[in-house]
C-alpha cells in the first residue's frame, strides 16, 4: 500500500518538481506517491478531465503542455508507450523542452520483452536485447532514443504489471481465468507499488552519483500462469476451471494472447535489489495478491491496466 511505501521513500528535495507523463496506472500510482510524500508533481494525461491530468499530452492530436507549465521541472518519469513507426512520442514532441528544463534525473519505462525468448533461463541487465515481438522492437528504439537523447536517463525495464484492481483476482472474479499448463513455462511480474518505490529510489541513488543506465524492475519470483491463479482462488475461496493443456488452449488465443506466451524467461532483480538495494514491498506474488485483496476489500475505486510483458 501506499502508507506502507511513504514510510521507506525519500522525498524529491524541497526544490525539485517531478513530471510524470502519461497517467496510466502506473504513471497515476509515481503520481500519488509523489504526492504523499509531500513532493512537488505534475502529470500528464490524454484529456484535461481524466482523473489526475494536470496537463494534457496527446501524441495522436500533437496536444503538448504549454511551455509555461513545464518551467523548473527536476525529475521525469515517462510512462508513453511508443508509436506505431517505433518513435517515441515524447522525444519527437517534446525535445526542446526537454532539453530546456534543468533536468537532473529522467526515467523511462520500458519492456522486459526486449530481451525476447531464453528458453526459460535468467536474463539480466548484461543480456543484450533481441527482440522478437513487434512491441519489443519498438521499445527497444525508444529507449536507444532516450539513451541517444543526451538527458541524464535511466531506462527501467518492466515485466508483467498487477496491482489492486488489476490482477488474477479480478480476472477469477469475472470468469475470464484460464488454466494454462505448458511445461517449464514462467512469468515475470511486478507489483504497481514497486515501480513507483523503485523509481523514487533510483532518483535518491542517481543524486549521489549511483546511476546504472538499464535496470530491470521485477519480483523475487517468476511463476506459471496456474501458480498464480490457484493462490488467488485460494484468496477468494473460488473454484478454477480446469487445467488446459496449451496446445489446446492456444487454437483459441488471440495473436496477442499467443505472442505472451511465445517467449520464457526469468526476470532478474539482482542489481535493484542486491546491489542498488531497494527492499521490494510485494517481493512475489503472494504478497502482491494479498496486498490486492486487502485493497480491494477497503476501496472499489480501481485504475486502468496496464502490460509491459
Amino acid at each position: 500500500m501506499l502508507q506502507d511505501l511513504v514510510k521507506q521513500c525519500t522525498p524529491l528535495p524541497p526544490n525539485a518538481k517531478l513530471l510524470v507523463l502519461g497517467g496510466g496506472f502506473s504513471g497515476q500510482h509515481v503520481a500519488a506517491l509523489a504526492k504523499r510524500l509531500g513532493s512537488n508533481v505534475i502529470c500528464s494525461r490524454r484529456k484535461k478531465d481524466k482523473p489526475g491530468a494536470n496537463v494534457v499530452f496527446d501524441s495522436a492530436t500533437k496536444q503538448t503542455p504549454a511551455p509555461t507549465a513545464l518551467k523548473e521541472i527536476t525529475h521525469l518519469i515517462s510512462c508513453i508507450p511508443p508509436e506505431a513507426n517505433g518513435e517515441d512520442p515524447v522525444i519527437s514532441l517534446l525535445s526542446k523542452q526537454l532539453h530546456d528544463m534543468p533536468l537532473q534525473w529522467v526515467g523511462y519505462l520500458s519492456t522486459t520483452g526486449v530481451y525476447g525468448d531464453h528458453k526459460g533461463n535468467w536474463v539480466t541487465e548484461a543480456d543484450l536485447p533481441r527482440p522478437q515481438q513487434l512491441r519489443s522492437k519498438r521499445r527497444l528504439s525508444c529507449e536507444q532514443a532516450w539513451q541517444a537523447s543526451g538527458l541524464p536517463v535511466q531506462i527501467l525495464r518492466l515485466p508483467g504489471i498487477y496491482g489492486p484492481g488489476r490482477s488474477a483476482l479480478e480476472a477469477i472474479n469475472k470468469g475470464k481465468s484460464k488454466m494454462i499448463d505448458k511445461p517449464g513455462q514462467v512469468f515475470s511480474r511486478i507489483h504497481v507499488d514497486d515501480i513507483a518505490g523503485a523509481i523514487f529510489h533510483l532518483i535518491k541513488l542517481a543524486s549521489t552519483g549511483i546511476k546504472p543506465k538499464i535496470i530491470n524492475v521485477a519480483d523475487n519470483q517468476p511463476s506459471t500462469n496456474v501458480e498464480v491463479l490457484e493462490y488467488a482462488a485460494s484468496l477468494l475461496g473460488s473454484s478454477l476451471p480446469p487445467i488446459q493443456p496449451f496446445e489446446i488452449a492456444s487454437k483459441e488465443m488471440s495473436p496477442m494472447a499467443l505472442s505472451f506466451w511465445e517467449e520464457n524467461r526469468r526476470v532478474s532483480n539482482q542489481m535493484l535489489c542486491k546491489k542498488l538495494g531497494y527492499p521490494l514491498l510485494h517481493p512475489n506474488y503472494q504478497v502482491g495478491l494479498r496486498d490486492c485483496l486487502n485493497q480491494r476489500n477497503q476501496s472499489s475505486s480501481y485504475s486502468s491496466f496496464v502490460d509491459f510483458e
